[in-house]
């Protein structure tokens, strides 16, 4: 699958339901037929949607962990808190379950954000503090994370 590319501020209704921004629906078209995996982020307090194929990909990572030790066990159990598998309908709309609502602290602005390989689905308010709260260290974290000196060719 291609990189995922945008960022989408969207609403939900009252019954949970998004609409996928048509620029978003048209990047998933591939996918939208064998349906996502929605769950808690792990290191955020929003939702990451993971088209299926991704989520298999992920899956076969985690389903080597040994289950015979206690935190592997306990970390599979968390990491799969919660996790639905939801579906785009006719209109374009996927349902955020009512856990899944709570979880994230969703109300009616919600930002879509590409994040690679799957969206991130934020309430707004929470989007925008998790952004401001980072601009300060992105400086130094870009240049940890993207500037070794490897031959990778990334500059």
């Amino acid at each position: 699958m291609n990189p995922l590319i945008g960022t989408y501020e969207c609403k939900v209704d009252a019954k949970g339901r998004l609409m996928l921004p048509a620029a978003m629906k048209k990047q998933l078209l591939p996918a939208l037929q064998n349906g996502f995996v929605l769950k808690r982020a792990v290191f955020q307090p929003c939702l990451e949607l993971y088209p299926m194929s991704e989520w298999q990909v992920l899956m076969s990572k985690v389903n080597k962990l040994n289950r015979f030790k206690k935190k592997n066990n306990d970390f599979i159990r968390r990491f799969t808190a919660g996790l639905k598998m939801v579906e785009v309908d006719a209109a374009g709309r996927l349902l955020i379950p009512k856990d899944l609502v709570a979880f994230s602290g969703i109300k009616k602005d919600i930002v879509v954000a590409s994040a690679i390989n799957i969206i991130e689905i934020w309430d707004k308010d929470k989007y925008e503090k998790a952004i401001d709260d980072a601009t300060g260290d992105f400086a130094d974290l870009a240049e940890e994370v993207m500037g070794q000196d490897d031959d990778d060719g990334i500059s």
